[in-house]
């Protein structure tokens, strides 16, 4: 058996309500987040999990916590798992940041690898390099089985693109990550093998209609 990497993105919250910059702050889950998080959780626990690590904000240690409670499972905290810093851009809107930082927004827009967002954000090449670390250190430990990982919206599409061969310059453009949505890659023979994106059919339907990010 190989190894199988699960990534959930966290359930809603106000910011992927509204599409604000959500990274360092530090919100709750809707009740809604709350729901896809029971949902994911009674889809996959009868699921032979080796092990689950999160970031260590609150609305990913939220969605984690519904499956570690239904199967015994203590989750494994990890910084890199955390999300983008947005610096001074926290949450404000994207016509907010245009309006305030023009030119730091559109370097950020061209290439996000190297184009930090204003005042002490952080760069893809930054993210990849703290996230890939914690991917390192779970291959290292599970040579085979289901590893879950939950994560963040932008985290989780340069993880994908780390893996994948994917220029992490362009996770926006190429991966689309909605809210409490499951992606595997599996670490096959000839490398990492993507067989899931972004599927959200463990929710109901109404919770899959919802709108936003």
């Amino acid at each position: 058996m190989s190894l199988r990497l699960y990534f959930l993105r966290h359930g809603e919250t106000i910011y992927s309500q509204s599409g604000g910059y959500c990274g360092e702050i530090d919100p709750e889950l809707t009740p809604e987040g709350h729901q896809m998080a029971q949902d994911f959780a009674e889809a996959y626990k009868d699921f032979p999990w080796q092990s689950i690590y999160v970031s260590p904000k609150k609305r990913t240690i939220a969605t984690a916590k519904p499956l570690c409670e239904a199967i015994g499972v203590e989750m494994q905290i990890r910084e890199g798992l955390r999300e983008i810093a947005y610096g001074k851009w926290e949450g404000k809107s994207a016509e907010e940041v245009r309006d305030q930082f023009p030119e730091d927004y559109v370097r950020w827009l061209t290439e996000p690898a190297w184009n930090p967002p204003t005042g002490g954000g952080e760069t893809s090449v930054e993210i990849a390099s703290r996230a890939m670390a914690v991917i390192a250190e779970i291959k290292q430990n599970h040579a085979d089985g289901n590893v879950l990982i939950v994560s963040h919206k932008a985290t989780i599409r340069i993880i994908l693109c780390s893996l994948l061969g994917i220029d992490i310059g362009r996770y926006r453009d190429r991966i689309d990550c909605l809210a409490a949505s499951i992606s595997m890659v599996k670490m096959d023979i000839h490398g990492p093998l993507l067989q899931i994106l972004g599927d959200r059919t463990h929710m109901s339907d109404e919770l899959r209609d919802r709108p936003g990010s």
